[in-house]
């Protein structure tokens, strides 16, 4: 009997086969990225000797079948990125081996499970389903209890019926009414307690521990292109998941562009920019260890179809961006005009909070005077007239 299916990485359409359960000494199957559709079946249970399953990066929908509680064996179930629906069945907590279960970036909806191996899973199994609620570890909102939800969903559907767009100018009002009185508080800051751009230095971090943490900043790690460098996924001794920026030294700019960025990042503060954690720097190698954003930027977010962006996550979005451009230009000792901003660097953590990144080419007004970075102005189709 067939014990391994790996289909991976094709472009497989329909959905699976009824019979699949049929397969009874079936212990590995790996369909993910194709372009498969359609409910998972039932039949799918049968499958008593499965260790490992992942059907991710495909386009399932429906939920997730109750009956995988049958599946005694799995060690690994990968759903992520598809479009399954619903609430997390209660019958996973019977997977007493379960070591890894991901399911991020669906449409979840509903209280995370807490026992079994739940409690043992951390927030990113879950990224990406604005509905779900639970533990605060996860990152969600607590959840409430089925007649507040219920009656909370009520008042929700009439208020959506009649009044969408004098709530969606309400927010408008409120966000500028909130940004008004943001500078005026920063504004009002005593001298003493606004942070100088002179005298502070990163702590450093080693090339070979960056290497450990990228694992040789493999193609696995890989996140982005920059007009400097690349951007890699690590992980620190500490556990901490941060971004590795490596600066291509042969371009044009490069090195100044680590250390403007050095200057300014690691010295503003604000819950809207991107903070610097550490830094590297030899002879031959530059590298900046940044926070790390799960969602990635807020382009890919505008153009994947993992993402639907609301209304107000999009009002969110820009008063966050506002926020941070408000405190670079008014409520900083010094003017910064960040040069380069556009979708690609705003970052976006598992809330939806918008973060500005890359300060690579940013431009400091000192007085009557300015220091700027290179003579790059940004990019075009987002360079002011």
């Amino acid at each position: 009997d067939l014990m391994i299916l790996y289909l991976h990485d094709n472009s497989f359409t329909g959905q699976l086969p009824l019979n699949l359960g049929n397969l009874a000494m079936m212990d590995n199957i790996d369909i993910s990225a194709n372009k498969l559709s359609g409910k998972l079946p039932a039949s799918l249970s049968k499958l008593q000797m499965l260790e490992y399953l992942n059907l991710s990066r495909n386009t399932f929908d429906g939920h997730i079948p109750e009956q995988l509680d049958h599946m005694l064996n799995l060690d690994t179930i990968d759903l992520s990125h598809n479009k399954f629906s619903g609430e997390i069945p209660k019958s996973l907590e019977k997977l007493q081996h379960i070591q890894v279960l991901d399911l991020s970036f669906n449409l979840l909806e509903g209280e995370i499970p807490r026992g079994g191996k739940f409690a043992n899973l951390s927030v990113e199994s879950f990224l990406g389903n604005h509905a779900l609620c639970g533990a605060p570890k996860f990152h969600v909102p607590l959840c409430l209890d089925k007649t507040k939800r219920q009656s909370k969903s009520h008042v929700a559907r009439i208020i959506a019926a009649w009044a969408i767009g004098g709530s969606a100018l309400l927010v408008i009002v409120c966000a500028l009414i909130g940004i008004s009185c943001y500078r005026k508080r920063e504004l009002s800051k005593r001298p003493d307690d606004i942070e100088r751009l002179r005298g502070i230095t990163l702590p450093m971090i080693s090339y070979r521990e960056l290497l450990h943490a990228t694992s040789n900043f493999s193609d696995a790690n890989f996140l982005g292109r920059g007009s400097f460098g690349s951007v890699f996924k690590g992980i620190l001794t500490d556990g901490t998941t941060v971004a590795v920026k490596v600066l291509n030294l042969l371009f044009e700019g490069a090195s100044k562009s680590f250390d403007i960025e050095c200057t300014v990042m690691c010295q503003i503060r604000h819950r809207n920019l991107v903070k610097v954690i550490t830094s590297c720097s030899s002879g031959d190698f530059k590298a900046l260890v940044l926070q790390y954003k799960p969602l990635g930027s807020l382009e890919v977010c505008l153009h994947s179809s993992d993402y639907h962006l609301n209304l107000f996550q999009r009002l969110d979005i820009m008063i966050d961006v506002a926020c941070a451009l408000e405190y670079l230009h008014h409520g900083y000792s010094d003017t910064i005009v960040h040069c380069d901003l556009k979708p690609s660097n705003v970052l976006l953590d598992e809330n939806m909070t918008a973060y500005v990144s890359d300060f690579g080419i940013a431009k400091i007004l000192v007085g009557q005077n300015s220091s700027t970075l290179t003579a790059t102005l940004g990019t075009t189709g987002y360079i002011a007239p």
